[in-house]
């Protein structure tokens, strides 16, 4: 398991010196380590605290610690408001959706917000990787009824993972995470080859992403 100081020694040799990373918030994230990602969030500022933040939620839903989850999300949200960019945008449409998944009562208000600012991070940049994963995993989370539904999912997962193609310099997170929504998607449709080969894909992108690693495990079982 990757250690808060091998964490650390991500942000030292970076570009940014001793900022906290995207990249350092991943190892953290891969090993589901709430304690490195609380660290981590504290010691970042703008969008990476707020990208730490979310990831943090999801470690601590996770290991069932819903008020750490919660407070994690709050933050989040009164960093990414206030932001006018497409990445800013993309991520707190995330948060939005997270917060519903934690408390669907919560979707008569966070729904809209949530579909309004995603459509605004869209019309800023509408081939952005981060905002097409984040249409993936909003139709994967939504009944066809309303828009949404597996098939959705797969198709925005696949203009994500072709924007993922185009080189990344700043803000790189997700490309993972796109195969295995889409191998979500396709599991959902009955297609259990296609899944593993998008949750293989998956790790010969990163090898160390644990949830592709988790979903591969289960399915082996």
């Amino acid at each position: 398991m990757k250690s808060l100081t091998f964490i650390t020694a991500i942000s030292l040799f970076s570009p940014l010196g001793f900022a906290t990373t995207i990249e350092s918030v991943d190892a953290a994230a891969n090993q589901m380590d709430v304690s490195a990602l609380e660290q981590l969030s504290q010691q970042a500022s703008g969008y990476t605290k707020a990208y730490a933040d979310y990831r943090l939620a999801i470690s601590a839903n996770l290991k069932a610690d819903s008020d750490k989850a919660n407070a994690a999300l709050e933050q989040a949200v009164e960093i990414l408001k206030p932001a006018d960019d497409a990445e800013s945008k993309a991520l707190l449409a995330a948060v939005y959706g997270m917060q519903i998944g934690m408390n669907p009562l919560k979707g008569m208000t966070l729904g809209p917000k949530a579909g309004a600012t995603l459509d605004d991070a869209s019309d800023i940049e509408p081939g952005n990787p981060r905002v097409l994963l984040v249409r993936a995993i909003s139709a994967y989370n939504t009944p066809a009824i309303f828009g949404g539904g597996p098939g959705n999912a797969i198709e925005f997962s696949n203009q994500a993972i072709a924007s993922y193609q185009q080189p990344c310099i700043d803000i790189c997170w997700g490309h993972a995470e796109a195969y295995t929504w889409r191998g979500l998607a396709k599991q959902q449709l009955g297609d259990q080859q296609g899944a593993l080969n998008d949750w293989q894909q998956a790790l010969e992108t990163n090898p160390d992403y644990g949830w592709a690693k988790f979903l591969l495990s289960q399915a082996a079982r």
